[in-house]
């Protein structure tokens, strides 16, 4: 059995100008020790679907529809105790900012203590020989120190050790982590993503990790989400993605990296993210796709295998299979679709 297993995941957030269909028909599932990336442009539901399996929505947002399972257990549904019980214990989270998600006004070390005490029966002692424990764990120097220190006093990368540290205190079966190097240098972007890397293999915890940065993915998963609109458009083992990308928007992101070469152009993704409101009817993608086809305007492309490891959903490759005399002909699809 998976531990965390999600199918069909809808969510929508319902504003004054209508419903945003912000997560729409997501279904992956992962085992123990695995490390999954999450990649997309802003606004591709990658956040959301974190927010979904954590329950912690906005109050205009919904889980419509879908299932999402810890261990085997339903938590759509299963009710604000439920999750309290959840959250801390068994799924962690570090956000995208560190300064904003710590609270300025309390020390480091009452905020760690306080999420602890919450979700353990420690005594406010042994919470406290935690607390330091846990920031010696990510390497935070003089952890005595910052115990008594407030989030302004230390730098960037040391408020994200702290989120890292809190995330962790409580010895969690899956990390996500949200844009876990956003605004930090290099140097320590680099740090972050090996001690990281690091507690996962000591741990053997599952890591959901969203970003934008896909070196970072290179660098740090087993699998890959590629999304868009919502929608999960190409799914692979991190080989599979670079090496064998199979949606237009994932080879789109490839070649936006920036490369030593004098001689490739970086190549940016034309147009931009679709508007949420107004989803069109074929793909989502193919007002930007330069390879884009008739039938992608007429209707979204299911989700095809390419091999064991690795799915996606573009037209391209029934074209491709179609060519290849791998896929027969759809009668109901009219001959010039595929063009």
């Amino acid at each position: 059995m998976p531990l965390l297993e999600i199918k069909d995941l809808h969510t929508y957030f319902y504003t004054d100008a209508g419903k945003v269909k912000a997560v729409n028909g997501v279904s992956f599932s992962l085992e123990r020790g695995k490390v999954l990336g999450i990649v997309g442009e802003s606004g591709s539901g990658k956040s959301v679907t974190a927010y979904s399996i954590m329950q912690i929505l906005e109050g205009n947002g919904e889980i419509v529809s879908g299932s999402i399972k810890l261990d085997g257990q339903e938590l759509v549904g299963a009710g604000e105790e439920v999750m309290k019980k959840v959250r801390g214990n068994r799924i962690s989270m570090i956000f995208q900012d560190p300064m904003t998600s710590l609270n300025p006004t309390y020390t480091i070390g009452k905020q760690l203590m306080e999420a602890i005490m919450l979700h353990t029966n420690r005594s406010k002692k042994e919470a406290y020989d935690r607390a330091v424990e846990m920031l010696r764990l990510v390497n935070v120097n003089e952890p005595l120190k910052r115990m008594k220190q407030y989030p302004f006093e230390l730098s960037g990368g040391m408020r994200q050790r702290v989120m890292i540290a809190m995330a962790l205190a409580c010895e969690p079966d899956i990390l996500i982590a949200d844009e876990p190097t956003t605004a930090l240098d290099v140097t320590i972007q680099a740090q972050i993503l090996e001690l990281m890397k690091s507690l996962q293999e000591e741990l053997g915890m599952v890591i959901i990790l969203i970003t934008h940065d896909l070196g970072v993915v290179a660098q740090m998963c087993d699998e890959v989400i590629v999304m868009y609109a919502g929608s999960i458009c190409e799914q692979g083992t991190v080989d599979e993605i670079f090496y064998n990308p199979c949606h237009e928007y994932t080879k789109g992101l490839l070649r936006s990296i920036p490369t030593t070469s004098d001689v490739e152009k970086l190549m940016p993704i034309p147009g931009t993210p679709i508007d949420l409101l107004n989803m069109p009817k074929g793909c989502p993608f193919a007002p930007r796709c330069e390879n884009a086809m008739k039938i992608c305007i007429k209707q979204p492309a299911e989700t095809i295998k390419i091999n064991d490891n690795h799915t996606a959903a573009c037209w391209m490759n029934v074209k491709k299979g179609i060519d290849e005399g791998k896929i027969v002909f759809d009668n109901d699809m009219e001959g010039g679709d595929l063009q």
